[in-house]
């Protein structure tokens, strides 16, 4: 782990703070669930729900797991054997690439990625074979090629994340039939980080990798309320996968934190079973925000790539005279009032991501519109 220092966002966060900046680096939003779902946990607080659940999760967000990726998705899980709870889908990817992946087998991943990835590779012993995603027509994606040539006879799985954080990007059908291509081809595992599923924008629409031929018996499918129900701080996610990966996940998981907050499972349970329409509405209200934040961005100066799903655009500095992404972001505080994540921090080649930053759009009307006003006199 030499090579992991603070995380970035932990750096970028307090910097906001020392500085009194405003905060577009975190992706947390400043508005929070529906009523409905804290009223679930503050009542299975007081109903006594406090000591350890069990370790596998509680049956009743098992269950709501399970008929979710049925109703949603068509994928059909035991919520007994094939669904399992974790402490946010973080330590859900962490578990499987643990529990899947041995030292010295190679994974792929798609860069820039989520900084977790590259930390828990190395836990694991293992080498990250990064596959670059470049801008194309507007929007990041990756060559075919350069996935296939990737692939090694130490390759072991791939890691997947879509809708993508840090680019955006919500891969179409056509791109995820040739990662199952490359993974039935060459026998791998597919990790999956869906955290994002609901938050998708105008036509995109996420498609599970586990709903393509052959590809449900190889993926372990990881998601979370966090995003999808604007409680971040819960860290309540789950697994889905065949029965011999989610034992598998288990028997890490045991050992990282055992089990998962008792209240958050109750209320997370309740907020899958019925509060799709509050989802959708938070969908619209981010469409809205992404589309307010890439006016400002783009008034401000910046090449900004309008994202399909998320909570985050992904600009180009270089049209304002800025070439590296750190240097910038270490500097905005001082020349703009602002905090943003600089994006070369998730690729292996940090070269190759100098030039962009990374700014979250999850905030309010007025948050966004000062910090518009505020970059707008790096002109």
């Amino acid at each position: 782990m030499r090579e992991f220092g603070e995380t970035i966002f932990a750096e970028m966060s307090a910097l906001a703070v020392r500085t009194g900046s405003i905060n577009l680096g975190q992706g947390f939003p400043d508005s929070g669930p529906a009523q409905g779902v804290l009223d679930a946990a503050i009542e299975a607080i007081r109903s006594g729900a406090n000591q350890y659940p069990p370790g596998p999760g509680l049956p009743e967000l098992r269950e709501a797991v399970a008929a979710q990726r049925l109703e949603r998705y068509g994928l059909s899980y035991d919520p007994a054997t094939e669904v399992f709870v974790t402490v946010g889908a973080t330590e859900g990817i962490a578990s499987a690439v643990l529990a899947l992946v041995e030292p010295g087998d190679e994974v792929l991943v798609f860069e820039p990625y989520y900084d977790s990835y590259a930390a828990v590779i190395a836990l694991a012993g293992a080498v990250r074979r990064p596959v670059t995603l470049r801008p194309v027509e507007g929007r990041f994606t990756f060559d075919p090629d350069e996935l296939r040539a990737a692939v090694g006879p130490r390759t072991r799985a791939i890691l997947v994340n879509s809708p993508h954080n840090p680019a955006g990007t919500v891969f179409t059908r056509a791109e995820l039939e040739t990662i199952a291509a490359v993974c039935r081809e060459h026998d791998l595992v597919a990790i999956t980080d869906e955290v994002y599923e609901y938050l998708t924008f105008d036509d995109a629409e996420h498609i599970p990798l586990a709903t393509l031929d052959g590809m449900r018996e190889r993926t372990v499918s990881i998601s979370s309320a966090g995003k999808s129900f604007s409680v971040t701080g819960w860290k309540t996610g789950w697994v889905t996968a065949p029965a011999p990966y989610v034992r598998a996940v288990q028997t890490v998981k045991q050992f990282l934190t055992f089990t998962v907050s008792a209240p958050y499972q109750r209320a997370v349970a309740y907020a899958l079973a019925n509060e799709a329409q509050w989802v959708e509405e938070l969908r619209k209200s981010l469409q809205a925000k992404r589309d307010r934040l890439v006016t400002g961005l783009e008034a401000a100066g910046f090449v900004a790539y309008r994202p399909q799903g998320t909570y985050f655009v992904q600009v180009d500095i270089r049209p304002l005279g800025f070439t590296d992404g750190i240097e910038l972001a270490r500097a905005l505080p001082e020349k703009a009032g602002v905090v943003a994540i600089p994006t070369q921090v998730f690729y292996d080649n940090a070269e190759t991501g100098a030039h962009f930053v990374r700014f979250a759009f999850c905030k309010k009307d007025e948050v966004i519109d000062e910090a518009v006003e505020r970059l707008a006199r790096l002109r």
